[in-house]
């Protein structure tokens, strides 16, 4: 597979799309809850705290992610997606490490993330990735993993 990592803009169509397949694929896994999500705007993944990456293959968006700021220093890794044919093939270890070079870029340290209990896949990914478990830090209802990795 020949892929394209490129930072776009947080309000590109492309990222767009991203952001609203990752939402559907989250509401088909958990229930919706009435309670107070954390939530990203595309002004949260635009400089100058913040960035969104997408990935491409033959010209067509395959995944996207994006990072936020959270504190001096601290950005957090939010709405990370593949589509569903191309998952186990590498393409969530590329985008989570272009995020993580975004974050440096702007500044970043440390970068936090969280995940849900029916996303293993996403904690395995993490855990290998050297992310390593800390307390809620965000609120997040959905959420059954919240993890951390200096960069």
């Amino acid at each position: 597979m020949r892929v394209d990592v490129r930072r776009i803009p947080a309000d590109s169509d492309e990222a767009l799309w991203l952001v609203g397949q990752m939402v559907a694929g989250l509401w088909e896994l958990y229930p919706k809850q009435d309670d107070d999500l954390p939530t990203t705007t595309v002004e949260d993944f635009s400089p100058p705290g913040g960035g969104f990456v997408g990935v491409y293959e033959d010209g067509r968006p395959i995944a996207g992610g994006g990072i936020r700021r959270l504190d001096e220093g601290v950005g957090e890794v939010k709405r990370m997606y593949v589509v569903a044919e191309l998952r186990g093939r590498g393409v969530a270890r590329l985008l989570l490490g272009a995020l993580e070079d975004l974050a440096r870029d702007l500044g970043y340290t440390r970068v936090r993330l969280d995940t849900g209990a029916e996303q293993p896949h996403a904690r395995a990914l993490y855990a290998s990735a050297g992310y390593f478990e800390i307390d809620d830090y965000n609120g997040n209802p959905y959420a059954s993993y919240w993890g951390e990795k200096r960069l």
